[in-house]
């Protein structure tokens, strides 16, 4: 044999070094999910044992609700059963799982979850000869590093597109909102969408009728010396727009059908190597369309096409704002009495049209339908007699038998007025009037005759005081004048108090007749005239309705609660056993059918009227 020939384990190991290698190769230029997934399963098996075959399950990265085959090790061939089985196991468990433990050959399968998600399972079908079932689970664990390595760059490239469609779209949102005009608007919108794009030309156009009409163009130097160009743009809008799509020119594959006709001739009339057209839309109407050109050799991708479609979402509002700020005052409401036109007699705004139906037939119902007009107003309860019981003089209060609330009877005394002094001065004067009787009588002894006069006038003076101070002695019983209601008067925390003459110390009310006090706001004073009925629900018994008929209207206003009002009295109708004075509720005074809208809306138009009259030159 020659000292060159090599031995068979030497190739079979030269070999599988080659495969490593290749595999690592292939693992770090892995373009597509699929490649990586494929040679980092081949990775991994090689790295558990070299005689191991296995598959990975795994789902969509954002949906994990279904899981396929993803990869298998060897490739090629038909898929394991058994380790298929296995892989699906440790999906429904979430924990890892062997079989054949101490036998030929393991089965060993592992979940992978990524950030509590679940993205797949491996499984690994392993010899005798492998090394323990701890150590090969910790491959599979460490290995399982690199899936979720791959998915969080994945999902830092997203985040990375994400944050530039918002960086964009907010520089784009402040550029339109420093410019409170359109043509300024519009001009900075495209010079800083060319800037930022790296487009050799952006136009934007808004809708004039069915037509489009360019507002502004990023080189507006170049165009001013080919205006007829301008007109290509403007095609170009039309048809994206009419589509009511995004247009991209040329197509790339997979790209829905569009109708991209205009923006061929616009690609071969500018020189440009693509055209791209959006649609700025203001809620669901199409208003205008952006075009961005590039030049030969560089197209749009399509991040670049969601980052613009992003823009144009929102670029529409505010430009369709600043178009409408800018119209004059009756263009405004041309178009507002337009737009509504159209939303009631359109083919579309169901909703509308069925909100203006409602209102028309709500308002014919309201014009035809009669009601009963009545005026509400504050009502009370007042007896027809209200006596005021004063005290007689000066004094003090001795005692008291009846309060507010309480019912008394004629004659019934209800305070009693300290006599001590009146008693004393009975007395000084009852004495008095015995000295001057002896007196006389000595006198007419001695016939004294003038003398006899004197004491004769002096016994009558002391006769008459002595009159007046039974009188007042009576007076201080303060009695009842009839049976009725004490409305007003508490002196139980008076005893003993001082009481001036004047002072109010009862009222009265009689028993059985009682009046309607309405207290009638000034703007429907002019309904109310006497005999007028109505019904009244007091606070006290909000169930049970009372009649009463206006029997008087007080023709003079007074202020309370901030407002002015006019006091009318009414008698009430039937059974007023229950009623109380001071009771109080609401009335409503019948007055005459009208029609429900001038029942609804008078005291509006009323108010319109003194306005205007207030304001009017």
């Amino acid at each position: 044999m020659s000292q060159y020939s090599e031995s068979p384990s030497a190739n079979v190991a030269v070999s599988y070094a080659i495969l490593d290698q290749s595999l690592w190769a292939r693992f770090q230029q892995a373009e597509t999910l699929a490649q990586f997934l494929e040679t980092w399963l081949g990775l991994t098996t090689r790295q558990i044992d070299g005689m191991a075959t296995g598959l990975l399950l795994a789902g969509d990265i954002l949906d994990s609700s279904a899981f396929t085959l993803a990869a298998q090790w060897p490739a090629g061939g038909p898929p394991e059963d058994d380790l298929q089985d296995l892989a699906r196991q440790a999906l429904s468990t979430r924990q890892p799982v062997v079989i054949g433990e101490g036998t030929a050959r393991r089965l060993l399968a592992q979940p992978l979850i990524v950030d509590e998600g679940l993205f797949g399972a491996v499984a690994v079908a392993v010899p005798a000869s492998a090394a323990p079932t701890a150590t090969l689970f910790r491959r599979l664990q460490w290995a399982a590093g690199w899936i979720e390595l791959m998915l969080r760059r994945e999902q830092e490239a997203r985040d990375g597109e994400l944050r530039e469609r918002m960086t964009l779209a907010f520089d784009v949102l402040a550029t339109l909102l420093e410019r409170p005009k359109l043509a300024e608007a519009a001009s900075a919108l495209v010079t800083e969408l060319a800037r930022r794009l790296d487009c050799e030309t952006v136009s934007i156009g808004l809708k004039k009728g069915r037509r489009m009409k360019i507002r502004a163009v990023s080189s507006a130097a170049s165009f001013g010396r080919r205006v007829s160009l301008i007109k290509e743009v403007q095609h170009a809008m039309d048809e994206a727009v009419d589509q009511q799509a995004v247009v991209l020119w040329p197509e790339p594959e997979g790209w829905d059908f569009r109708v991209t006709r205009a923006h061929e001739d616009l690609a071969r009339s500018h020189a440009v190597g693509a055209v791209l057209t959006i649609p700025l839309t203001s809620g669901s109407e199409v208003i205008g369309a952006l075009t961005f050109e590039r030049r030969e050799g560089l197209g749009f991708s399509a991040t670049e096409v969601e980052i613009c479609d992003a823009v144009a979402s929102v670029a529409g509002p505010i430009l369709r704002d600043r178009e409408l700020a800018g119209r004059w005052l009756p263009r405004r409401i041309l178009g507002a009495l337009g737009d509504l036109l159209l939303a009631l007699l359109g083919p579309v705004h169901f909703g509308a049209k069925l909100a203006t139906l409602a209102a028309a037939g709500l308002a014919a119902f309201l014009w035809v339908a009669t009601t009963n007009y009545d005026v509400t107003s504050v009502a009370r309860i007042e007896g027809t007699v209200q006596r005021s019981l004063v005290a007689p003089f000066n004094g003090y209060l001795a005692s008291q038998s009846a309060r507010a609330g309480d019912v008394v009877a004629a004659g019934q005394v209800i305070a009693v007025l300290d006599e001590k002094d009146l008693g004393l001065e009975r007395l000084r004067l009852a004495t008095a009037l015995q000295q001057r009787t002896r007196e006389l009588e000595r006198a007419i002894a001695e016939r004294e005759i003038a003398e006899a006069n004197i004491i004769r006038a002096q016994m009558n003076q002391a006769e008459a005081q002595l009159a007046l101070v039974e009188e007042q002695l009576a007076r201080t019983r303060i009695r009842a004048p009839f049976a009725g209601y004490v409305v007003e008067g508490d002196l139980s925390q008076n005893v003993g108090g001082a009481i001036e003459r004047g002072q109010t110390l009862f009222k009265i009310a009689p028993l059985e007749s009682f009046r309607v006090v309405l207290e009638v706001d000034e703007h429907d004073i002019d309904e109310i005239a006497e005999a007028q009925t109505g019904s009244l629900r007091l606070s006290a018994f909000p169930e049970r309705p009372l009649d009463y008929r206006v029997t008087s209207i007080t023709p003079l206003a007074r202020q309370g609660e901030g407002r002015n009002f006019f006091r009318v009295e009414a008698e009430p109708l039937g059974d007023s056993a229950a009623l109380r004075p001071g009771m109080e509720g609401i009335a409503r005074t019948a007055i005459a059918e009208a029609r429900l809208a001038w029942v609804l809306s008078h005291k509006i138009v009323d108010w319109a009227r003194l306005a205007w009259w207030r304001w009017q030159p």
